[in-house]
C-alpha cells in the first residue's frame, strides 16, 4: 500500500482519538456546574453534552479555518511532487497530535482543567519549528496569545459583575424558591456550554483533518477549496467524524476533572452555576462567530466561576487549586510544544524523511 495513503490514514485516526481525548478531557467544562448543583445527574448530564457536541460541531466553520490555515503552512509539502515531502508535512502534523494527546492524558490524570485547544496548537508549533515549517506568528498571536489572556480575564470581570447585579435584582426573593428556579434554569445554561464546547473544539479537530488531506495530495479529490473563491471547504464526513469522536469522548465521562472545577475550585449555588454558565457560553459563541479565535473552553469556565464565587466573598475561592490550573495553563503551550518536537525526530526517523 502507499506510504502516503498509510500516513493520511493514521493521521486521521489519530486526530479522531484527540477528538475523543478532548470530549472526555473537556467535558466537565459544561457540565461540573450543573452537576454540582444536581440539575443534572451525571449520566444524564453526559448524554446532554454528547448531543449538543454534536449539534455544534455541524453550526459552521471558522474556527476549522483558523486551525487549518492560521498556525503553520503545509502549502509547501501539499504543492510538492516529491513523495519525501508530502511523507514531511504529514509527519509534522502527526507528531502534533501526539504531542496533543499526551499531555491531554497527562493533565487529566492528575485532575487539572488545561486546555486541548492550545495543547494542539502547542504541538503544531512545536513540529513546525523543528521542521523547519513556516509558522503564521502573527496569526498565533491575534487568534491564540491575545485570546489566551483576554478570555479568562473577560470570563472572571464579566462572571463577577453580571452575579452582583443578578444578586441586586433577586436580593428580596424567597432564597429557596429561587434556587430551585435557577436549577432548572442550568439545564438550559448547560446546554449552551456544551454546544458553545461543540463548536469551538469539534471544530479544531476537522481543521487538522483538513491539513492531512491537503498535506496528503487528496485536498482536490474531497473538493477542500471552493474552485470559484479559493476558500477552504469542509467535508460532511470531515464534520460528521469530528463530531462523533468528540460525542462519544464525552460520554466516556471525565469525573477528576469534573470534580476540580464543580466542587474543588468552590461550592457553586445553582444562581452562581447558572451565570457562570451563561457568561462562559456568550465567550464562546463570540469568539466562534465574530473572532474566529480557537479560545479555550476550560479557562472561560473556570475563571467565570471564580468571578462568580468572589461575590460570596474573596476567600470562597479555593485560590491555591486556581492557581494550579493557571499553572497548567501557561505549561500546556510549551509542554505540548516540547513533546511534539520530540515525537517528530523519532516519527521522521520512522519514516524516513
Amino acid at each position: 500500500m502507499d506510504l502516503n495513503l498509510i500516513l493520511v490514514c493514521v493521521v486521521i485516526a489519530v486526530a479522531l482519538f484527540f477528538s475523543y481525548t478532548n470530549g472526555f478531557h473537556d467535558a466537565a467544562n459544561a457540565i461540573a456546574t450543573s452537576v454540582s448543583t444536581r440539575a443534572w445527574t451525571p449520566r444524564a448530564a453526559l448524554l446532554m453534552a454528547a448531543a449538543m457536541n454534536v449539534i455544534g460541531a455541524m453550526m459552521g466553520t471558522a474556527v476549522a479555518k483558523t486551525v487549518g490555515q492560521g498556525i503553520i503552512s503545509i502549502s509547501r509539502y501539499a504543492e510538492s511532487t516529491q513523495a519525501e515531502m508530502q511523507h514531511k508535512g504529514l509527519v509534522i502534523i502527526l507528531a502534533a497530535l501526539l504531542g496533543a494527546c499526551v499531555w491531554n492524558l497527562i493533565t487529566w490524570w492528575f485532575g487539572l482543567p488545561s486546555s486541548s485547544s492550545h495543547a494542539l496548537i502547542g504541538g503544531l508549533v512545536g513540529a513546525g519549528i523543528v521542521s523547519s515549517t513556516a509558522v503564521h506568528w502573527q496569526g498565533i498571536l491575534d487568534h491564540v496569545i491575545i485570546p489566551m489572556f483576554a478570555s479568562p480575564i473577560i470570563g472572571f470581570v464579566v462572571g463577577y459583575f453580571v452575579m452582583h447585579c443578578v444578586l441586586r435584582l433577586l436580593r428580596n426573593a424567597q432564597y429557596h424558591r429561587t434556587m430551585r428556579r435557577f436549577r432548572a434554569a442550568q439545564r438550559f445554561s448547560s446546554a449552551a456550554m456544551a454546544l458553545g464546547h461543540g463548536i469551538q473544539d469539534a471544530q479544531k479537530t476537522m481543521g487538522i483533518i483538513i491539513m492531512a488531506l491537503v498535506a496528503g495530495g487528496y485536498g482536490q479529490t474531497h473538493q477542500i477549496y471552493d474552485p470559484v473563491t479559493g476558500d477552504m471547504t469542509v467535508p460532511m464526513w470531515v464534520k460528521i467524524s469530528g463530531a462523533l469522536a468528540i460525542s462519544l469522548g464525552t460520554m466516556a465521562g471525565g469525573g477528576r476533572i469534573m470534580r476540580t472545577i464543580g466542587r474543588k475550585i468552590i461550592d457553586l449555588d445553582p444562581a452562581r452555576g447558572f451565570t457562570a454558565e451563561a457568561v462562559s457560553s456568550s465567550i464562546l459563541y463570540l469568539c466562534s462567530y465574530v473572532v474566529h479565535a480557537p479560545i479555550s473552553t476550560t479557562q472561560v469556565v473556570s475563571t467565570a466561576i471564580m468571578g462568580v464565587g468572589c461575590t460570596r466573598r474573596f476567600s470562597a475561592v479555593r485560590w491555591g487549586v486556581a492557581g494550579n490550573i493557571v499553572v497548567a495553563w501557561f505549561l500546556t503551550l510549551p509542554a505540548a510544544a516540547a513533546v511534539s518536537a520530540v515525537l517528530y525526530w523519532v516519527a521522521a526517523w520512522i519514516v524516513g524523511v
